[in-house]
């Protein structure tokens, strides 16, 4: 009998922060103080022209239609609502590594490594993108300036951005195999929603500083 290993320290924080999103889901939904108001071809007319400033702009307007109705054509809301899709994506993938990790064939060192970093730096860049979150929530509200708790953000996801792409980096000397083409294509994904968000946050920043 397999006997079920203890959560460690970094799955636990991994499961408050997957509360945290879910929690914060729940909030995005209802952003229209208790009244729904359906999305308008305009709404999502500003979602697809905003993400047109983004690296990817495809998975930027499919990633961020869905929440038109909330957005509007605010900005701080579309970068928030980006975070939080990229909040969401790399929890995930955290998990994701973090479970085929501990099940990662010993006896393949190069592959057994590569996935035990790829899980070290998607936990650093799930907290990164979270007190993203949780600064652009406090925006005016801490007695520093919008501009440097933006900055603080830029920093945080740019960081969180380049952790991913560490993850990927880490497989070059792995050889191909289906544990390897796996990972790096789920990744794809991950990084391109934090790059758009980081975009989007750049972009209201210029907004704010105009």
């Amino acid at each position: 009998m397999i006997k079920e290993n203890p959560k460690t320290d970094m799955e636990v924080q991994l499961s408050t922060t997957l509360f945290f999103f879910l929690t914060t889901t729940f909030l995005l939904a209802s952003a229209t103080a208790g009244h729904f108001f359906p999305p308008t071809s305009d709404d999502t007319d500003y979602i697809r022209t905003s993400c047109e400033s983004t690296r990817y702009p495809q998975t930027c307007f499919k990633s961020l239609s869905g929440y038109s109705a909330t957005i509007r054509h605010d900005p701080n809301r579309l970068a928030q609502v980006s975070i939080h899709v990229a909040l969401s994506n790399a929890t995930h993938m955290a998990n994701y590594v973090s479970n085929i990790s501990r099940r990662a064939d010993s006896g393949n060192t190069s592959e057994s490594a590569a996935l035990d970093d790829c899980s070290s730096v998607f936990g650093d860049a799930v907290d990164e993108i979270r007190r993203s979150q949780k600064e652009m929530k406090r925006l005016g509200l801490t007695g520093e300036s919008v501009k440097f708790q933006l900055s603080n953000v830029q920093t945080w996801m740019s960081a969180a951005l380049t952790n991913e792409e560490t993850c990927t980096d880490g497989f070059e000397e792995v050889a191909d195999g289906g544990v390897k083409a796996d990972v790096c294509h789920r990744v794809v994904t991950v990084k391109e929603v934090t790059s758009n968000a980081l975009a989007l946050v750049n972009s209201y920043a210029d907004k704010i500083s105009a």
